[in-house]
């Protein structure tokens, strides 16, 4: 679980009424049936004229990416890939056949699968390669779907001042009904820039960051288990993929290495 999606989501709505308060209104200033139509519906409805199907289904599965992101232990997996380079070298190819059974990464598996099968190291990268490429592609097309609709919501929550406005207008006879009217108008600006600035972009950057880092480790995978094919030593192959580590994953990783020796 990420706490500070958690953290960020509450200090969001904590800024906004604390914010309103601090400045005189009242909390209940911020609800208003007609802004939330006009700037989540509307907003809701620009997404999916933009979005394809495929895409706005895997927006849907992704969302909880934001508060409980996908488990990548980059470190435990050079581990596993090192030791099937020496299952490997020790045994040969076919001792991976037990390996293969135990590994619940479908990406994965199908990589063991083509070293256990005896394919070319070149081969094993372009299988691979292209799979990383249609996943990132997919995965990212579903990022973007966040991305648009923190486009729209802004513009949907000038339309609904706009709208709001209107129909001040059309109550200049009544002075006691103009104050509260407007108030309400810009009630959908703040909806709108609110759910932008404070939800949906930031939903999309950090999906996108996600993503970044599957592919990084995917890409890393497909590193390791062509060397493994090519009969790389596992040291040499250990070395290199450390390099797809940040500092403190490597320093981790030495740490771990020292306590086992």
């Amino acid at each position: 679980m990420d706490i500070l999606s958690i953290l960020g989501v509450i200090a969001a709505f904590v800024a906004i009424i604390a914010g309103a308060m601090a400045k005189g209104a009242h909390p209940s200033a911020l609800l208003n049936t007609a802004a939330v139509l006009i700037v989540i519906l509307g907003t809701i409805a620009a997404g999916m004229v933009q979005t394809p199907g495929r895409a706005m289904k895997r927006a849907l599965q992704m969302i909880s990416w934001v508060f409980k992101p996908p488990d990548i232990e980059m470190p435990a997996l050079i581990e596993r890939i090192v030791d099937w380079s020496r299952t490997a070298r020790r045994k040969g190819l076919l001792a991976l056949e037990a390996e293969v059974s135990k590994e619940a990464d479908p990406f994965v598996r199908r990589g063991l699968e083509l070293v256990y099968d005896g394919a070319a190291p070149d081969v094993v990268r372009r299988v691979l390669e292209v799979e990383i490429n249609a996943r990132e592609a997919e995965d990212t097309a579903g990022a973007k779907v966040y991305e648009g609709l923190g486009i729209y919501a802004p513009t949907l929550g000038i339309i609904g001042a706009v709208l709001g406005l209107m129909a001040v207008m059309e109550n200049l006879q009544s002075p006691e009904k103009l104050g509260p009217g407007i108030a309400a108008a810009f009630t959908a600006t703040i909806y709108g820039i609110g759910i932008a600035n404070l939800f949906m972009l930031p939903m999309a950057s950090k999906l996108k960051q996600i993503i970044a880092k599957q592919t990084q480790a995917r890409e890393m995978v497909v590193e390791g288990l062509a060397a493994s094919a090519e009969g790389d030593n596992p040291r040499i192959i250990e070395a290199k993929l450390q390099g797809y580590l940040a500092d403190g994953e490597r320093l981790a990783s030495a740490t771990d290495t020292s306590d086992k020796l």
